[in-house]
């Protein structure tokens, strides 16, 4: 189980460059890739994704690739023409205006395609450099999320056992809570007729409200839920979504339990049952 949060951090200085590698996420319902790097090295963005979707399914992932070159490769190229034409295009403007001052040099060399910069890009170079880097930070990212995963798994099962502990305390009422009803029916027939009761109106009342009010199934159903959620948690690798799932199931048959209780330990085990589940659905959307 891991964490959709997580960070990681990777430097390499060599003797021609310095790099680093920085990596972090946060909570997404997808994963949202986002790779910044430096535009030369932009053929290289698929294999950075390749690596990435092997190793994370959901979160927000950022990911900064940067160096600074030592010695770098550069052909610088001037195109005099455009040079010409600028410093010409000066002039005719300082003539008009009546200003014999000289056109600076700079001015001319800052214009847009006097001086063009060509940087020689060996892209597999760049990969060889980068890529155990990545790696590295990668794998320490994986690390960082599947540590914070251990501490949302045990909160994870910490809810569960209080959701369990109290399944068995419905469990344990349902008995009585229909005793308590037939009891209930039979006490309004004895103070409306007396000892004139009929035995099967009794009956037949008491199972028409059975039908309405009994959890069994509910119960039932719980217990199934539960079971689901306890091996979602132990052996999914990636339960964030079935969790949460499950969750809402779980959350329905509890809604209902509490709609037709009677009692006030049953109503006290539903509330704690309840605030159980909303932890693990605030919980589930942290984890991948």
């Amino acid at each position: 189980m891991k964490s959709m949060t997580g960070y990681a951090y990777e430097e390499s200085a060599e003797e021609n460059y310095n790099l680093s590698v920085e990596i972090k996420s946060v909570n997404s319902r997808f994963l949202d890739l986002n790779i910044n790097m430096p535009f030369f090295m932009s053929r290289l963005e698929n294999r950075f994704k390749d690596k990435i979707t092997n190793a994370i399914l959901r979160g927000k992932v950022d990911i900064y690739l940067k160096i600074k070159e030592i010695n770098q490769a550069m052909n610088v190229e001037v195109n005099t023409e455009a040079a010409i034409s600028y410093a010409k295009a000066f002039n005719e403007v300082a003539k008009a205006i009546g200003d014999k001052t000289e056109v600076p040099l700079s001015l001319v060399i800052q214009q847009e395609g006097v001086i063009l910069y060509q940087k020689e890009v060996d892209i597999e170079y760049y990969w060889s450099i980068f890529e155990k880097p990545f790696e590295k930070a990668l794998s320490d990212f994986i690390i960082d999320r599947e540590r914070e995963g251990e501490v949302l798994k045990n909160d994870l099962l910490k809810n569960l056992s209080v959701i369990e502990k109290n399944y068995k305390i419905i469990c344990e009422w349902q008995p009585k809570m229909e005793n308590i009803f037939k009891e209930n029916i039979l006490n309004r027939f004895n103070e409306m007729l007396g000892d004139n009761v009929d035995i099967n109106r009794v009956m037949s009342e008491t199972a028409s409200l059975l039908v309405k009010y009994t959890i069994n199934e509910e119960i039932v159903r719980l217990n199934s839920h539960i079971n689901a959620l306890k091996k979602e948690i132990e052996t999914n690798v990636a339960p964030g979504r079935k969790i949460d799932f499950i969750c809402q199931e779980m959350n329905r048959e509890i809604n209902t339990i509490g709609s037709k209780n009677q009692l006030v330990e049953v109503g006290e085990a539903v509330i704690a049952t309840k605030e159980a589940l909303e932890n693990l659905r605030e919980q589930a959307r942290n984890i991948e």
